[in-house]
């Protein structure tokens, strides 16, 4: 989608290690969830900080957003002995629960994304997949794309709370002098 600097895939692997690690006592916690985790730290952090953490593509999928790149990276990271997949039953439901085997690098990260990350595990806490997954199907870039499309990190900046009626007055005060220069 444009001007966004290179994916950080290193960054991401260990973005993704310290939410693993993070979220070892979290019952809910599985693949699903790693994903809204990943992608709220990396919008997060852009809405907050003006850039992402990694600037790795998510792309819209039935479930809500997930990293394009996932699944290689999480295989690279179990080859090189990094993190383990297990799976387990979570009250009827395959989970597949990813374990880090390792500390993450923090040394990568700026404090402020560190307590992004730290805020959006503990926001998520406790919520099943379905929860957490309904949450991110209300991000209003993910509702724009189409599956499989990028979701542009720009789109967490467009909010989706009704304009006030001072808003709408002003705008329509705006777009009456406009027509007026138009004319």
């Amino acid at each position: 989608m444009g001007n966004n600097p290179e994916p950080n895939e290193v960054k991401f692997k260990e973005l993704l290690i310290y939410i693993a690690l993070c979220s070892e006592g979290d019952d809910s916690f599985g693949a699903v969830k790693l994903n809204k985790l990943l992608f709220l730290s990396d919008f997060l952090a852009y809405l907050r900080l003006g850039k992402a953490m990694t600037w790795v593509v998510y792309q819209a999928l039935p479930q809500g957003p997930a990293p394009r790149r996932l699944v290689p990276i999480r295989e690279e990271l179990e080859e090189e002995g990094a993190i383990a997949v297990r799976q387990e039953d979570y009250y009827g439901h395959d989970q597949n629960r990813i374990l880090a085997l390792r500390r993450a690098n923090l040394k990568l990260f700026s404090s402020e994304e560190v307590d992004i990350v730290r805020q959006v595990i503990e926001l998520c806490r406790g919520k099943n997949a379905n929860e957490i997954s309904e949450f991110s199907h209300r991000f209003l870039g993910w509702r724009l794309a189409d599956q499989g499309e990028e979701i542009p990190y720009s789109s967490a900046l467009i909010g989706s709370r009704e304009p006030s009626r001072r808003e709408r007055e002003h705008g329509l005060n705006l777009a009456d002098e406009a027509a007026g220069l138009l004319s």
